[in-house]
């Protein structure tokens, strides 16, 4: 790794753990929590969890595991060339979305709906009760006990969740931040109405890089998009433009990958070097400066960004919301909301540890709840399917 700026997040200056422990002699606080994500169980479900694409619709296709190594790397990439802390940067962007749903947004839904009457369903909030909580690995405590910058990352990589008074803000204004992070806040204070450290924006920016990149990699895969179409997106038109200059009259994968390399390095670039502009502007000298800012420091240009909402116009037309796609995610979504709806009722067909969850909430009707949202939750879309056709028969 290369010499650290003063305000990225140095190791030797973290704020600890919430359950203290010995030093590891070989391992820096951020390479451990990076270790303890990657040989969780929840990271390796990822591997049959949707991004976009159902993970049995073909082998080529991202999901959420594949997805979070291409954050990882970006991320990686844009740290080292901002001096900031290569293994908490990973950390995050390996953990950002250890909570999401089976099937995508479409599994977040349904679990939204089902649990209105405790708040609802919140990938991000349930991303913190997963390393805090479910992960049970440890015989001194529940959850990953992961450093307090590696848990500000995963909550607070999109921004403040609260203002400087407490108020929810942004999407949690009007019904009040998720019970989980509102029930961790009580024992761990991340100072949610601040935003995070500069690592934390890396991840989220490279998230952004990553998937809208790789969704038209897998929506022109599908066919769901042509190269004539995406000329006609500025930001996509250019990169053909310039992988055609280079190699004449490419065409097929071979001109989408051409075209996508130069995305990702344009946006890199284009983020590093507005991040270099801003921070040179706000002169912060150690990481709690980048807190007491009002606004990122890590973000695409306002040209970039532009460009890039035109794209996420275009996915979101020909890619998330194409009719084969759609079907699909409705049956999904329906799907789940039985699943969710059965084991509200039958909670001794859980598996043993999701039982063991309900049973202790013993006259805890929310607690109940929320213990059948972890388990549908954390299924990979194999396991649901099977499920669901063990229980309700059918199948594929």
């Amino acid at each position: 790794m290369s010499a650290l700026a003063s305000y990225a997040a140095h190791p030797e200056e973290s704020r600890g753990r919430l359950h203290g422990e010995a030093p590891c002699p070989s391992r820096t606080v951020y390479q451990r929590d990076r270790d303890r994500i990657v040989h969780s169980t929840s990271f390796r479900r990822l591997i049959h969890k949707t991004q976009v694409f159902i993970y049995h619709e073909g082998d080529h296709y991202r999901t959420r595991l594949t997805h979070s190594l291409e954050v990882a790397q970006i991320a990686r990439t844009l740290a080292r060339s901002l001096s900031l802390n290569e293994d908490l940067v990973e950390t995050v962007a390996l953990a950002h979305d250890l909570g999401h749903t089976p099937f995508g947004h479409a599994g977040e839904d349904a679990l939204n709906a089902a649990m209105q009457a405790v708040g609802g369903f919140d990938h991000n909030a349930q991303s913190l009760r997963v390393v805090t909580h479910l992960e049970h690995r440890y015989a001194s405590f529940r959850g990953l006990n992961l450093t307090w910058e590696t848990l500000e990352g995963i909550v607070k990589h999109n921004g403040p969740l609260t203002d400087a008074g407490g108020q929810p803000i942004g999407r949690y204004a009007e019904k009040g931040l998720p019970h989980a992070i509102r029930e961790f806040a009580k024992a761990y204070d991340l100072g949610l109405g601040t935003y995070c450290s500069l690592e934390g924006q890396v991840a989220a920016v490279a998230d952004d890089i990553a998937y809208n990149n790789h969704d038209i990699d897998d929506g022109f895969r599908a066919g769901y998009i042509t190269v004539k179409e995406l000329e006609g997106v500025p930001v996509v038109g250019r990169a053909i433009a310039a992988a055609r200059a280079a190699y004449g009259d490419i065409s097929g994968s071979v001109l989408i990958w051409e075209t996508i390399r130069r995305m990702i390095s344009g946006m890199v670039e284009d983020v590093r070097a507005e991040a270099l502009a801003r921070i040179a502007d706000a002169a912060p000298l150690w990481s709690d400066d980048v807190r007491a800012l009002n606004g990122p420091l890590v973000d695409f240009s306002p040209a970039m960004a532009a460009g890039i909402a035109e794209l996420r116009s275009f996915l979101m037309k020909r890619v998330y919301m194409h009719p084969a796609i759609a079907e699909k995610m409705a049956a999904a979504a329906a799907m789940l909301r039985q699943l969710y709806d059965y084991f509200s009722e039958h909670p001794e067909a859980m598996s043993a540890d999701a039982g063991l969850s309900v049973a202790s909430s013993a006259g805890d009707a929310a607690a109940r709840q929320r213990a059948v949202g972890d388990f549908v939750a954390g299924m990979t879309d194999m396991f649901a399917l099977k499920t669901h056709a063990a229980i309700f028969g059918g199948g594929r």
